[in-house]
């Protein structure tokens, strides 16, 4: 990763005194907008400071429309496959039709990332398995050792969550609907899936999964559970509601895990984002208050959503979306406080 790469990585990152520091050297910002919350967040986890953005929304060659891009998802796939395109991959998708899933790579997660020239990898139609459906979005890619397969989670329509699997984690293939609206009695919408490695006591599970779903016109976050994340059961239950957050809705969840137990880190409609401790076995609801609070200028212009973490020589970085609804980008914020998420 070039020196270049990372300065077109930080132009604008937020920053105290005015500088931001990557790989032992300083480099300047445009401005310092903002001041990193002090100390830690909730149950010990840092706090995450603004740092740039991946790439460059407008120069990307696919959504031609320059669209929304949400829901990152990164991946370190060094250990995994042989030859990759770079260290990390990111998936993300636009959200308007008709949305597609694609791909970036880079070498750090603070280092800018290349886009794949062959986006969509998945379109809104994928025949014989779904004709058009108005956009498929929200992907999450988790890896099966023990196939050796990535395992691609996405959405298409909003009431549908889709499975495809694969071998080098570019070339899918299709394999089923995982969850949809039946699955949680009274609900409009199942979608914005990710899915973790986690045992919950009774379930005979490997996997666990976080999704929204709508429930007359209010989005709350259910969870269901997989022996080998093809076959799911779902909970009818809501997991975590947003009323005690204060918020008309929640969304966007993701599962870390520390002190002995489950935590759940989610944005609600405010821009926020929240952490609700669920217990090992996901059987409780504490609310623990806001996990991070969105810049009030660009990228985030008050809203942060959809976050994906992940570490890097002992350094954890949290990729999230950024932005009002619409006109969202990806964007990278670091930890602040020592230790990682």
């Amino acid at each position: 990763m070039t020196g270049l790469d990372r300065r077109q990585l930080l132009r604008g990152a937020v920053a105290l005194g005015g500088t931001a520091a990557v790989a032992g050297r300083a480099l300047p910002t445009q401005a310092a907008t903002a001041t990193p919350a002090a100390g830690a967040a909730p149950a010990g986890f840092p706090s995450y400071e603004y740092i740039g953005t991946p790439f460059t929304k407008a120069n990307l060659i696919y959504p031609p429309s320059r669209q929304e891009v949400i829901f990152p998802c990164i991946r370190g796939v060094y250990d995994k496959i042989a030859s990759p395109l770079g260290r990390y991959y990111l998936y993300y998708a636009p959200h308007e039709n008709p949305g597609g899933i694609c791909l970036a790579y880079g070498n750090t997660l603070d280092g800018k990332f290349t886009e794949y020239p062959n986006n969509p990898i998945v379109s809104n139609t994928w025949l014989p398995h779904y004709d058009t459906v108005p956009h498929v979005s929200s992907p999450h890619v988790t890896w099966d050792a023990a196939t050796r397969r990535f395992l691609l989670y996405f959405h298409g329509n909003n009431a549908t969550t889709r499975l495809a699997t694969s071998a080098n984690g570019i070339d899918f293939t299709y394999h089923s609907i995982v969850l949809d609206t039946s699955d949680v009695p009274g609900s409009s919408e199942a979608s914005y899936a990710r899915v973790f490695e986690h045992t919950v006591a009774g379930k005979n599970n490997k996997y666990v999964m976080l999704f929204m779903v709508n429930i007359s016109g209010v989005r709350r976050i259910c969870w269901g559970w997989s022996g080998d994340g093809r076959t799911w059961t779902h909970s009818p239950t809501p997991l975590i509601n947003p009323e005690p957050d204060g918020e008309p809705n929640v969304s966007g969840p993701h599962l870390l895990k520390r002190n002995g137990t489950a935590y759940v880190v989610y944005h609600g409609s405010s821009g926020n984002m929240y952490i609700t401790d669920v217990g090992p076995n996901f059987d409780r609801e504490t609310h623990l208050g806001v996990f991070h609070t969105p810049l009030a200028t660009i990228p985030d212009r008050g809203r942060s959503a959809a976050p994906s973490f992940g570490t890097d020589r002992g350094v954890s970085y949290m990729f999230y979306e950024a932005g009002d609804r619409l006109n969202a980008t990806i964007a990278v914020a670091r930890e602040v406080s020592a230790g990682t998420a």
